[in-house]
C-alpha cells in the first residue's frame, strides 16, 4: 500500500493539499452489499439470524438481497474507477468462503473475492480485505460464539484460508473490523447480532477477539510475500467529559477504558489496563486469559485502522438518576459498557447526522493527536469516516447531498491538520461506496456516496460521489463552496 512522504501535507486558500502517495480509497462490508445469502454453498451468519428474528432490525430488513453486489460487482467496481481511488476496503465472508466456520475452504466463494480483486487491479485499484466485518459463521454461535475461545482459533483457521487463497492479489489486510462493536454491541446490549445481553460475555467475547486478532496476524505473516500489510480497525472513542469535575473526568477514564484501550493495551502494548480489569472486576475475575494470550494479541503491526464518525460526551450519573445513552449505538435496556452502568451519555452540541450523531471534526483531529502521543512510531489509515442523510432522488434523478460534502469536508481538513502536526496518516477511506443494510437500522439509513433505488438496484452517483472523485484524483480538498 502507498504510503505518505514525510513531506508535510500544503494548506493554503487554494485548498489543503494530502502528501505525494496518501491513498485515496472507500469501503465495504461483505454483509451490507452483497446479497446472495444462500448461493455457492454459503451458509448463515449470525446477521442472517438476528435479522430475520421479528423485532431486531428496523422493517424487518434483512441482507438477503442487500445491494445485490454478489452479481452487480464488475458494475460496483467500474463506480470506484469512476471516483479515480487507489484503493477498495472490502470484507470477506467468512460463512461464503468456510461454510460453516470450519474444515475445508469453499472454492466458488473464495472464486467470488478471486474475480473482484483480479477487476480492482485492472482498474489499478488495490483490494484491501477485512477478514471480519461481524458475519460469524451461525454455527459457531451456536458452539458458543466469540465468549468461546475455540472461535478465536477457528478464525486463525479461516484467516490462513483466505491468506492461502487470496494472497497472490491482496497485499493489504485487516484481521478485525470494529471488534468494540462485535463484543459490545452483539453480547452486551443485544443490538447487533447475535443479539446477546451479559456483560461478563461481553468481556470473554472481547479478550477471544483480541486473541484471534493475533493468532490472525500470525497466520497471514506466515502465509503471505514480504511487503504484505496487516492491520486491524478499531473504531476508537474520542471520549470527553461534560465537565471539569473529577467525577465526570473518571467517568470519561472508565469509558475510555472499555471503549478503546481493552483493545489497544493487549493489541498494541501486550496486557490489559490495571483499571480496565478493575472497573470490570464485579463482572469477572478475568480467568478466560491465559498466559502467553496478551502476548499473542500483541502482533506487530504495519499501521492501525481508525474508524471515526462522532465523539462521545460523558459525565458521572446524577445519583439516583438513569444513565441516559444517546452515545449513537442504538436503543436498548441494558448496557454496551462493562463497569459503565452509572455513566450518563450526552449529545455533543451542534448539528447532527440522520443517525443523531453529533458532526464535530475536532473529535477527530483531538483523537488522531492522542493515538501519536499513545503509541509513537506507529502509523495511521482512516479506514472509516462518514456520514447518513435523508438523502432522495429528485424528479431529474439526481441526488444531492450538500450536508454529506460539509461532513467529509470537516473531517478531511481535520485530517490534513493532525498530518501536518506530525502525525503518519497516510490515507483515508470514505465510508461507504455506495447505500446499504445499515445493521440495525435495515435500509432507512443512507452512508454512500452512490445512491441505491433499492427497488431496481440502480446506483446514481450522488453530489459527494463527485466532489470526493475530485479530491482523490487531485489530493487536494478544496474550500468549502467550490466544486
Amino acid at each position: 500500500m502507498a504510503s505518505s512522504s514525510p513531506d508535510p501535507a500544503s494548506a493554503t486558500e487554494a485548498g489543503r493539499t494530502f502528501p505525494p502517495g496518501f491513498l485515496w480509497g472507500t469501503a465495504t462490508a461483505a454483509y451490507q452489499i452483497e446479497g446472495a445469502v444462500d448461493v455457492d454453498g454459503r451458509t448463515p451468519s449470525i446477521w442472517d439470524t438476528y435479522s430475520r428474528t421479528p423485532g431486531k432490525v428496523r422493517n424487518g430488513d434483512t441482507g438477503d438481497i442487500a445491494t445485490d453486489h454478489y452479481h452487480r460487482w464488475r458494475e460496483d467496481v467500474a463506480l470506484m474507477a469512476d471516483l479515480g481511488v487507489g484503493a477498495y476496503r472490502f470484507s470477506v465472508s467468512w460463512p461464503r468462503v468456510q461454510p460453516g466456520g470450519r474444515g475445508a475452504a469453499s472454492q466458488k466463494g473464495l472464486d467470488f473475492y478471486r474475480r473482484l480483486a483480479d477487476e480492482l487491479l485492472e482498474k489499478g485499484i488495490q483490494p484491501v480485505a477485512t477478514l471480519y466485518h461481524w458475519d460469524l459463521p451461525q454455527d459457531l454461535e451456536d458452539a458458543g460464539g466469540w465468549p468461546e475461545r475455540d472461535t478465536a482459533y477457528r478464525f486463525a483457521e479461516y484467516a490462513a484460508l483466505a491468506a492461502d487463497a487470496l494472497g497472490d492479489r491482496v497485499r493489504t489486510w485487516t484481521t478485525l473490523n470494529e471488534p468494540w462493536c462485535s463484543a459490545f454491541l452483539g453480547y452486551g446490549s443485544g443490538v447487533h447480532a447475535p443479539g446477546r445481553t451479559n456483560q461478563a460475555d461481553a468481556l470473554r467475547a472481547a479478550h477471544h477477539l483480541n486473541l484471534g486478532h493475533g493468532l490472525a496476524v500470525r497466520e497471514l505473516r506466515s502465509r503471505t510475500a514480504a511487503g504484505t500489510q496487516v492491520s486491524v480497525t478499531l473504531n476508537l472513542h474520542h471520549v470527553r467529559p461534560l465537565t471539569d469535575s473529577a467525577e465526570d473526568a473518571d467517568a470519561a477514564r472508565r469509558i475510555d477504558g472499555v471503549a478503546n484501550r481493552v483493545f489497544t493495551g493487549p493489541m498494541l502494548r501486550g496486557a490489559y489496563p490495571e483499571d480496565v480489569l478493575k472497573d470490570t472486576a464485579h463482572l469477572t475475575d478475568w480467568s478466560f486469559v491465559r498466559d502467553g494470550d496478551t502476548g499473542t494479541a500483541q502482533a506487530p503491526l504495519d499501521f492501525l485502522g481508525v474508524n471515526f464518525y462522532t465523539p462521545t460526551l460523558v459525565s458521572a450519573a446524577e445519583p439516583g438518576g438513569s444513565a441516559h445513552r444517546s452515545d449513537g449505538h442504538g436503543a436498548s435496556a441494558f448496557s454496551p459498557w462493562p463497569g459503565g452502568d452509572d455513566v450518563a451519555f450526552h449529545l455533543p452540541p451542534g448539528p447532527t447526522t440522520a443517525m443523531g450523531w453529533a458532526v464535530d471534526p475536532s473529535g477527530l483531529y483531538d483523537l488522531l493527536l492522542r493515538v501519536k502521543a499513545d503509541f509513537p512510531g506507529l502509523p495511521l489509515m482512516i479506514t472509516e469516516n462518514g456520514a447518513a442523510f435523508d438523502d432522495y432522488a429528485n424528479p431529474e434523478g439526481e441526488v444531492h447531498d450538500p450536508d454529506r460534502i460539509a461532513y467529509l469536508h470537516g473531517h478531511l481538513t481535520a485530517v490534513h491538520r493532525a498530518i501536518e502536526a506530525g502525525v503518519d496518516v497516510r490515507g483515508y477511506f470514505l465510508w461507504s461506496l455506495m447505500d446499504n443494510f445499515e445493521w440495525g437500522y435495515g435500509y432507512s439509513k443512507r452512508f454512500g456516496a452512490v445512491y441505491v433505488d433499492y427497488p431496481t438496484h440502480r446506483r446514481i452517483p450522488k453530489s459527494s460521489a463527485g466532489w470526493y472523485a475530485k479530491v482523490a484524483r487531485t489530493g487536494t480538498v478544496p474550500p468549502l463552496g467550490e466544486s
